[in-house]
């Protein structure tokens, strides 16, 4: 039972942590990364029957496609910092702390569930037309907030 506590205390105190390190961006950051996941894990099984073969390499491949992604968001973070250190030297107020980061995690995330449907869909489960649909509207909508 120590074992077990002493588990769950390192997990609250890094999970704490990094919460407290993301601010904001922690809850976006969180499902990208259960996103990355999934699609992960229904690409691996939609593999099979693409008849794609599944190599170390190309899991590699993915798993860095995958921290890139992670990176995306660092670097619009950057951006948002960037922002608001221009503001503040223009003595402009900016109210939008972390916009940048948190649109292109929304996008991340929306590019992952449509992944992972397709990755689904491709494993012979039927899809319901309207969740495809919600999910490619959501993705428009932001990508015309980019603009």
């Amino acid at each position: 039972m120590d074992f077990l506590k002493a588990v769950k205390a390192v997990c609250i105190t890094v999970f704490g942590l990094l919460s407290s390190w993301l601010g904001v961006l922690a809850v976006p950051v969180y499902v990208l990364v259960g996103c990355n996941v999934m699609d992960y894990a229904t690409g691996l099984a939609a593999a099979h029957r693409r008849g794609q073969k599944v190599s170390s390499y190309i899991g590699v491949l993915g798993i860095a496609k995958k921290v890139c992604m992670w990176l995306l968001i660092a670097v619009g973070a950057v951006v948002d910092w960037l922002l608001l250190y221009a503001g503040d030297q223009l003595g402009v107020d900016i109210h939008l702390p972390m916009l940048v980061a948190s649109l292109t995690a929304v996008w991340l995330i929306v590019n992952e569930v449509i992944s992972i449907l397709e990755n689904i869909g491709d494993t012979g489960v039927p899809l319901p037309g309207f969740l495809t649909k919600i999910v490619e509207g959501l993705k428009s909508k932001i990508e015309s907030a980019e603009e």
